[in-house]
């Protein structure tokens, strides 16, 4: 069995246009300061990296790598979620999603996907420099609106999104391979890919990809009322990275799952600082040490009451107290004694 490692912090909450947020050094060293071992890097926040230098420059990469190890830590992953958002965007969330993408190119939604996957290559690029084998994704969507099926959804149309998506990403999956990077989608509500099935039918139609992965966050599978245990245990396999964020879900007799477009302070799933929350972490964190998970525990705050720097201090104590240590002797090895074979065929009756 493998000890997994952390804690890593996701830097999407934290960056911020003032010190010490507004810079690698600068976030490295309060991160480090708060007992972190690795920061998660968003590839889309210049800020912290330029993506497209990365994918090409050595020495760029090895700064970025001697600006972390100057503070204790390393990478533990890049994150390309704003990009692959980008890559599938349903005609009603053009507005909003236009946001991400460069001005020159809101309003020009084949445009946008097209740069959204090039950005997708160089980040697969930039992780083989900096040494990394995972990297972090969301898989867009084009069928969210069309989650309850009424009306009557059209014979055929999730079908047809499905494999435009595979399409999208399988060029971008083979890219992966070429460098030796896991693309771990997060499975994720709004997303195409937003639990058990969905993941399920996107693997078949990309042929079984062995770069595509998961990205575990059992805060997602609660607001969907999803055994995240259960999905351990059936996907472990697949599991290559993994937020620790927790949430809550307290339906009543006004709302439930849905929410009734309330904000997150008001809907029956919101999420919560580590520990604040339902989810059973002692039982996460012993069956990533089950099934051998060798990756990193990577906090993401995302708390509609708590402030994000206490939870960020408060969660290095969590991870930290929740990370499984393993052994490496069995239990009862001192009542163990040598038996051959001959005395094994008599203790079973068949000598």
């Amino acid at each position: 069995m493998k000890t997994l490692k952390g804690p890593s912090l996701h830097l999407a909450q934290f960056g911020a246009d003032q010190a010490p947020f507004n810079s690698l050094d600068g976030i490295a060293g309060w991160a480090a300061r708060t007992g972190f071992k690795a920061l998660q890097i968003p590839a889309w926040d210049s800020r912290f990296i330029d993506v497209e230098r990365a994918a090409v420059s050595q020495d760029y990469c090895d700064e970025i790598t001697g600006t972390l190890t100057a503070h204790g830590l390393e990478i533990s992953e890049l994150s390309t979620h704003i990009f692959g958002q980008l890559v599938a965007v349903h005609p009603a969330y053009d507005a909003m999603c236009d946001n991400f993408a460069p001005p020159g190119l809101r309003g020009k939604p084949a445009e946008r996907a097209a740069w959204a996957l090039e950005r997708l290559r160089m980040a697969a690029q930039a992780s083989r420099r900096l040494g990394l084998s995972e990297m972090g994704t969301f898989s867009g969507s084009f069928v969210w609106p069309y989650l309850f099926p009424f009306p009557q959804r059209p014979e055929g149309l999730i079908e047809t999104a499905f494999e435009e998506l595979a399409r999208r990403w399988r060029p971008i999956l083979d890219v992966c391979d070429e460098h030796g990077v896991n693309l771990c989608y997060e499975i994720h509500p709004s997303e195409d890919l937003h639990d058990g099935v969905s993941f399920e039918r996107f693997y078949e139609l990309v042929d079984r990809h062995a770069r595509c992965k998961m990205l575990f966050d059992p805060s997602h599978l609660v607001l969907q009322q999803l055994d995240y245990l259960a999905f351990l245990d059936i996907y472990h396999e697949h599991i290559r990275m993994f937020h620790v964020k927790d949430a809550e879900f307290r339906p009543n007799g006004r709302q439930g799952i849905y929410g009734g477009y309330s904000g997150w302070m008001e809907r029956a799933g919101r999420f919560r600082s580590l520990g604040d929350g339902q989810v059973d972490f002692k039982a996460i964190f012993s069956k990533l040490a089950q099934y051998d998970y060798e990756g990193w525990a990577t906090l993401e705050w995302e708390c509609c009451l708590k402030n994000q720097e206490d939870g960020a201090r408060e969660g290095v104590d969590f991870i930290n107290r929740h990370i499984i240590h393993v052994t490496e002797r069995v239990f009862d090895d001192f009542a163990g004694a040598a038996v051959d074979q001959q005395q094994i065929r008599a203790m079973l009756g068949i000598a």
